[in-house]
């Protein structure tokens, strides 16, 4: 990635090859459905399940990464927030959501207290407009 990563820029988007898989998995269910409406018959049938299978399996695994790296995410936040936060917020880690923990790993240590207290006083709710609030981004390379 050419220069500092921010919120304009640290989305990552599904390699190329992934969704061309899913998109071909769905084409070919969409097209083996079409043929079982025309024209039934139990290879069709088969091929339609064989096809939506792998479409349906392509999207949970991406669905399932994700889902996993959330769970890291919160983890790693917590106690990163334990470790960093004054005592006055630490025994309120627990109040955040996971979303909130996802918007927050992109702020520096520096800054890390403010945005939480916002967070935490409802001035900043949601993801988005909490790494919108970030000023000193703490990049991420290693996302899924």
């Amino acid at each position: 990635m050419a220069g500092p990563q921010n919120y304009d820029n640290h989305a990552k988007r599904p390699p190329r090859l992934f969704l061309v898989a899913w998109f071909a998995a769905t084409a070919a269910a969409a097209s083996f459905l079409f043929q079982l409406f025309a024209d039934f018959s139990v290879e069709t049938l088969a091929l339609f399940l064989t096809a939506g299978g792998a479409s349906v399996g392509i999207m949970l695994a991406r669905r399932f990464a994700l889902g996993v790296q959330d769970r890291v995410i919160r983890l790693e936040e917590r106690l990163r927030l334990e470790r960093l936060l004054p005592d006055d917020l630490t025994g309120r880690v627990a109040e955040l959501t996971t979303d909130q923990l996802i918007g927050l790993r992109f702020a520096s240590d520096a800054e890390l207290s403010g945005l939480v207290r916002r967070v935490l006083d409802g001035e900043l709710t949601d993801r988005k407009a909490i790494k919108q609030a970030v000023e000193d981004w703490r990049a991420d390379h290693q996302r899924v």
